[in-house]
C-alpha cells in the first residue's frame, strides 16, 4: 500500500503550521502595533517605543556578534513571576516593545541576569550579599564589567571581554575614554592605560539604551523603581 497519500498531506501540514508560527502569528501581534503616544493637555508629551538610529545600534550589531543573546534574555515574564520581584523590570514584557527590534533578541537562556532594563535606573545588581542593593550600572560600571567581570561582581561567571580593549601607552594627559576605576590588581605597569575599543563604547551605549520600563495600556507598571541610584 502506498503512503503517498499521508506523507503529501504531512508535509503540507507541516508547512502550514511553520508558516503560522513564523508569519502569521507575530505578524498578528505586532503588525497592528504603534507606538503608544502620550499626551498632556493635548499636547505631546512622550512615545514609545521609538526607533534607535544612534551608536546603540552599532553596539546591538556587537552584542549579536559576541553572542551575548546566549546568555542572557531580554523578557521580563508575567508580573506574578520573580523577575519583578529581582528588579529585572517593573512590569512584564509585551509584543510592543520589540517593535522596533530587527532581530528581537528575546535570549536562549539565563546564564547571566536578563537585560531587558539594564539601562533604566530601576535595574538591580545581584551581589551575593544582598540580592536587592541598588548599584550604580553607568558606562564606568559597564566598561569595568565587560573588561574584568569578577571586578564587580565577584560571583560572576560571565567572561571577560578584555580582547575588545587595548592596552596603549599613555601620551600627554593620557586618553580620555581609558579606564580609570580598575582595582589595583588589574592596572597595566606604569606608563600604560587601558582603553576601550570603538565595539566596546558601542555595546556599552546599546546596554544604557535598554529601558523598557515604561507604563503601557497592556502592560501598567506594577512595581515601585528601585531606590534613585547614589
Amino acid at each position: 500500500m502506498s503512503h503517498s497519500g499521508i506523507i503529501f498531506p504531512g508535509i503540507i501540514a507541516c508547512f502550514a503550521v511553520s508558516l503560522a508560527a513564523t508569519v502569521i502569528i507575530p505578524n498578528s501581534q505586532l503588525g497592528s502595533l504603534s507606538p503608544e503616544i502620550k499626551e498632556e493637555d493635548g499636547r505631546f508629551v512622550d512615545a514609545y517605543p521609538v526607533a534607535d538610529l544612534s551608536l546603540a545600534a552599532r553596539g546591538k550589531e556587537v552584542y549579536v556578534s559576541q553572542g551575548c543573546q546566549s546568555c542572557h534574555t531580554q523578557v521580563v515574564r508575567g508580573n506574578d513571576t520573580a523577575d519583578v520581584e529581582r528588579g529585572w523590570g517593573v512590569r512584564k514584557t509585551v509584543p510592543r516593545d520589540y517593535l522596533f527590534e530587527n532581530p528581537p533578541l528575546v535570549g536562549a537562556g539565563r546564564l547571566g541576569p536578563d537585560l531587558a532594563n539594564v539601562g533604566s535606573t530601576a535595574w538591580r545588581n545581584e551581589p551575593a550579599d544582598d540580592p536587592y542593593k541598588p548599584v550604580k550600572r553607568d558606562a564606568a560600571w559597564q566598561m569595568l564589567h565587560l573588561y574584568h567581570p569578577t571586578a564587580v561582581s565577584k560571583l560572576s561567571n560571565m567572561p571577560s571581554y578584555s580582547f575588545l580593549f587595548q592596552k596603549h601607552r599613555i601620551a600627554g594627559s593620557g586618553d580620555k575614554d581609558a579606564l580609570t576605576n580598575l582595582p589595583k590588581t588589574l592596572l597595566p605597569e606604569d606608563g600604560f592605560e587601558i582603553v576601550p575599543s570603538a565595539d566596546v563604547k558601542a555595546l556599552v551605549a546599546y546596554l544604557l539604551s535598554l529601558d523598557r520600563s515604561h507604563s503601557l495600556k497592556e502592560a501598567p507598571a506594577v512595581a515601585a523603581s528601585a531606590p534613585a541610584h547614589k
